[in-house]
């Protein structure tokens, strides 16, 4: 593709070399090489005729036609050579006349999107221009797609000597919306004509079979041409039969291209050649990336090329390199169902692994073949959900903490108030463990024909696998390293396959003509991190993105992907009056991640409906809070403090600031009418918690303060206590969010993500003036959380739930 650029490139630059030029040639005299008028079909004669309809071409191309109007069919007396990329063309038509000839160039260039859009082209020639009578030319085209059926293109061209001018008008409907039929008409009016007079054609355009284009074009001289293009993928053969007004064979046409992608049988329908999509999932598994220098793995392009390489038919299989992945277990879940629905068709998956614990290897175990690294291991250790107690740290530092608990199961500052689990956290978090190895143990079993006793046996009395105990107990295929993949592929396929980038994929390859217009949108908004106002989810500037997506019309529903443990209720509950407001415009579908609890359930409650995984962590509705304070620490610092104030309870915060930290601490704690109303607040804003769900969820206060308390819930109890509407992932909330917007489920949705990512990481270029930093330690910015919030009511989750993938 980089040579075709290049050679595009020295054909303007050899072109503009050429000596400017007195008229210009009329519209109508293009016909030879056009099957239909310019917005019609394809794009035109790559902006010659209309420059607007570059912003259509999605890859580099080139086209070379000719004609045997005058001489034989290889004398090359009428010739026309045109090339663009996207929104930049040139073109070139040379003619001779005897002993004269000429050559037309125009160099043209676009802007705007599918919907509408601008060009503008400025012509000139060399040769024999006073015998042809030709002048430079500056054209202006637009092209209105505001619907998939209807297309218009408008041309007005205007001689820089003179005062020649043109307008073209070209229509375009397409009665199923799609590329399948296509009916057209143009007019052209050159220097005021009077209306009878100015030439027209009008004609069909059909497309039964991909890349089998058949055309007619009836003209008003009474004259008709019938054209044929037949597509090979990146490259293309074009002829039409010119016929006169007495119906008798006039000449041909003849066109070759070569360079983009199109519609074609050959290799898809017709023969296909079946290859293997590769995937290197090394690093971490990412919700959104950078612009630049981010080569991420994301979960949403994991899914869309996964079901694009099912839909694909060149594509008989997927091998995937786990070596290095880092994910959470939710977001592998995700993935391996999109696997499972790729094999679903028959097509198959094989995967490479070195050291996978049990969630990677529950991962893994969808794969037809699993390849492991002889010297790699594999950890089948269960599942353990524990935590860090501080309450003896704090009191060797010289703080005390207050907890403020009136909720049996909101558990999320017992690191700090105790020193063991209390009854109701560990009732819960047994609850959430069962689960996980309940599903990976369904899973594993299913996908390796593995009794579910031997599995136990396997967790329990094994635990340590060295490749050939894998290989013995069935679990792995095979001892190699990634190379050995292919051949397993081999011996799977009964022959080699090529392996190829999943960018190369057809969906991705295809050219954007088979649709008018823009196509609906889908917005998926991110909701990652701690609720909170400047932080986390940022809602301050979050809240923003929603209104955007609310009043943008071209938006049809919006999809509010959770991973939050909550945090600050007033962060939540701003984005939640958002969604609120927004869902009366249109679906809002939630997508909980790996956790969606407390204030991130919070996010969630609003939603038309609510998708979770079997192993999302969701509910926890309930308020908790607590007072971290000064006991000694100060006096060890050699710190002091001292104050003037005005108010009975002004000094309640006042404290002093911790270094490095950034936050203060507290000089004292509450006191006992403090302390009492406090617990009144606290009572109040839980009320409204349950109440607000209660109304989101359409269901009675009683109803869902019987599962509220703070509880956390997996996906699948969730779903059985009705906080949960469907079991899935983020595929399956665009899927519900395409049918609650009237969208067909098999037509394609352009997806549109907020908030918008930057352009670069900055972190990576700063420099660290100290050794530590609070950002890399999440102990550390748990801390200076708490502490910034010290003393608010929040709905939250533990610090050891907060480790979530926010990027």
């Amino acid at each position: 593709m980089r040579y075709l650029i290049s050679i595009i490139l020295l054909l303007m630059l050899t072109a503009i070399t050429a000596l400017p030029q007195v008229g210009f040639p009329a519209y109508h005299t293009q016909n030879d090489f056009l099957l239909t008028s310019p917005g019609a079909m394809k794009y035109g004669l790559y902006g010659y005729d209309n420059p607007a309809l570059l912003s259509y071409l999605h890859q580099p191309d080139i086209m070379f036609t000719w004609s045997d109007e005058v001489g034989k069919w290889n004398d090359f007396n009428r010739w026309g050579l045109f090339t663009a990329v996207p929104n930049l063309g040139f073109g070139l038509i040379n003619q001779k006349q005897g002993k004269y000839y000429i050559t037309d160039y125009r160099i043209s260039l676009a802007a705007g999107d599918k919907d509408k859009s601008v060009g503008i082209s400025y012509g000139w020639s060399s040769g024999y221009q006073q015998f042809f009578n030709r002048t430079d030319l500056v054209t202006i085209g637009t092209l209105f797609r505001p619907i998939k059926y209807l297309s218009i293109g408008m041309v007005g061209s205007f001689a820089t000597q003179g005062e020649d001018k043109e307008g073209v008008i070209d229509l375009g409907v397409r009665p199923l919306g799609n590329e399948l039929l296509t009916l057209f008409v143009d007019y052209a009016n050159k220097n005021d004509q009077s209306l009878k007079k100015a030439p027209w054609s009008a004609g069909i355009a059909a497309e039964p079979l991909s890349g089998i284009r058949i055309t007619g074009r009836y003209f008003d001289s009474k004259a008709f041409t019938v054209g044929v293009y037949l597509s090979f993928g990146n490259m293309g053969l074009i002829t039409q039969s010119h016929y006169d007004k007495d119906n008798k064979y006039s000449y041909q046409t003849y066109g070759v291209r070569l360079g983009a992608y199109d519609r074609t049988l050959i290799g898809t329908k017709i023969i296909p050649q079946k290859k293997y999509v590769e995937y290197d999932l090394n690093g971490p598994i990412k919700y959104q990336r950078f612009k630049w220098f981010d080569k991420s793995n994301t979960l949403a392009s994991l899914l869309n090329t996964i079901k694009a390489a099912k839909d694909d038919p060149t594509v008989s299989g997927i091998a995937i390199n786990t070596s290095g992945m880092s994910a959470n277990r939710e977001m592998l879940w995700e993935i391996r169902e999109q696997l499972k629905d790729f094999k679903s068709i028959g097509k198959r998956v094989v995967m490479f692994v070195d050291r996978p614990d049990i969630d990677v290897y529950h991962f893994a175990s969808i794969a037809d073949k699993i390849v492991m690294d002889p010297t790699g291991n594999m950890t089948l250790e269960g599942y353990i959900m524990g935590r860090t107690y501080l309450k003896g740290t704090l009191a060797k530092l010289g703080l005390g903490f207050d907890e403020w608990r009136f909720f049996k199961y909101k558990s999320a500052v017992e690191s700090y108030s105790r020193d063991k689990m209390s009854d109701a956290d560990r009732e819960q978090r047994q609850k959430l463990v069962d689960d996980y190895y309940k599903l990976a143990k369904s899973d594993i079993c299913e996908g390796r024909k593995i009794s579910p006793e031997r599995f136990d046996q396997l967790v329990d009395d094994v635990v340590f696998l060295l490749p050939g105990n894998a290989i013995k107990e069935g679990l792995v295929d095979t001892v190699g390293r990634w190379e050995t993949v292919k051949e397993m592929i081999k011996k799977l396929e009964g022959e080699e396959k090529c392996m190829v980038g999943s960018g190369s994929l057809t969906m991705f390859q295809l050219p954007k003509d088979n649709y008018w217009g823009e196509k609906p949108r889908i917005a998926v908004v991110y909701a990652l991190g701690a609720c909170a106002m400047d932080e986390g989810i940022t809602a301050r500037k979050l809240v923003k993105d929603v209104e955007a997506v609310t009043n943008d019309t071209r938006v049809k529903a919006v999809v509010l992907r959770v991973d939050s443990p909550g945090g600050d209720g007033m962060a939540s509950d701003y984005i939640a009056e958002a969604l609120k407001k927004c869902k009366e415009k249109k679906p809002v579908i939630v997508s909980q991640g790996y956790v969606a609890a407390s204030g991130g359930y919070w996010l969630s409650m609003y939603g038309d409906t609510i998708v979770a995984a079997p192993n999302t962590i969701t509910g926890s509705i309930g308020v908790i809070g607590g007072w971290i304070y000064n006991k000694g620490l100060k006096d060890s610092l050699g710190m002091t403090t001292d104050h003037v104030k005005v108010g009975k309870h002004a000094d309640l915060g006042f404290g002093f600031t911790l270094p490095f930290l950034g936050v203060g601490v507290p000089d004292r704690n509450f006191n006992e009418e403090e302390r009492q109303r406090m617990e009144t607040f606290i009572k109040i804003f839980y009320k409204e918690f349950v109440g607000k769900v209660a109304a989101g969820r359409k269901k009675n206060y009683d109803d869902i303060e019987q599962i509220a308390q703070g509880r956390v819930w997996s996906g699948n109890d969730g779903k059985e206590n009705g906080l949960v509407d469907v079991l899935g992932g983020l595929e399956t909330a665009i899927q519900i969010a395409k049918e609650r917007a009237g969208i067909c489920p098999k037509m394609d949705v352009t997806i549109v993500e907020y908030p918008e990512k930057g352009l670069f990481d900055m972190s990576a270029f700063m420099p660290k003036l100290l050794p530590f930093s609070v950002e890399d330690d999440p102990v550390l910015q748990h801390i200076r959380f708490r502490l910034k919030h010290n003393g608010q009511p929040m709905p939250i989750l533990p610090m050891d739930e907060m480790e979530i993938g926010q990027e």
